[in-house]
């Protein structure tokens, strides 16, 4: 009985929900309805004030009073009535995280590397031969090992980059590359600043 109960409550709440709706655009009517009333009722008393004025550029001056006064309440009536049906504004430049990828690459080597793999290369390869080999040797050791130098530098110097793909509210996807983690994750909500985004 009681899941009974609970079916027959959840079914009248789903079928409540549009009226709920319909309810707020019936109030802000009827709120706008009740605002032109009394502006009304009020611009015809008062034009029946003006016609007891003594004389006609004080019964003309007083009639106008009260035409502005009758205009501007039904104005501000009006703005009442079209705030309350405006639609929420639609945010520009946000949208949502849909991937977060990280990815290392080697960095680039410097002078310390190709030197001290060049010395090092050079005292190995004078090690090996004799007379013009050993020349050979040398230079060549010289050679690889500023090479190997260099390459070892660089993988030493490992250099990380964030990859954000963001799909924005109005179907644009966009990647936004980061030199540093962002602290992003997929399904966080982000907004565009600049050429880049933050979280919202």
């Amino acid at each position: 009985m009681n899941a009974m109960k609970r079916k027959i409550l959840l079914l009248l709440m789903l079928l409540g929900a549009p009226a709920a709706y319909a309810a707020n655009d019936v109030t802000a009517q009827s709120a706008y309805d009740a605002a032109k009333k009394t502006a009304d009722a009020r611009y015809s008393e008062d034009q029946k004030l003006c016609a007891d004025e003594s004389t006609s550029a004080r019964r003309m001056q007083c009639l106008r009073d009260a035409k502005e006064e009758h205009s501007r309440a039904l104005a501000a009536a009006e703005d009442k009535l079209n705030a309350a049906n405006k639609p929420a504004a639609s945010c520009t430049g946000c949208g949502k995280v849909s991937a977060v990828k990280m990815t290392e690459k080697d960095g680039k080597g410097g002078a310390v590397g190709l030197i001290g793999g060049g010395v090092a290369g050079a005292l190995l390869g004078h090690q090996v031969g004799k007379g013009t080999g050993k020349d050979l040797a040398t230079i060549a050791g010289a050679a690889g090992g500023a090479y190997a130098g260099h390459k070892i530098e660089g993988k030493m110097n490992k250099v990380k980059t964030w990859a954000v793909t963001v799909r924005f509210d109005n179907g644009e996807e966009r990647v936004f590359n980061f030199d540093h983690d962002p602290g992003m994750s997929s399904g966080d909500l982000v907004k565009a600043a600049g050429d880049s985004v933050v979280r919202r």
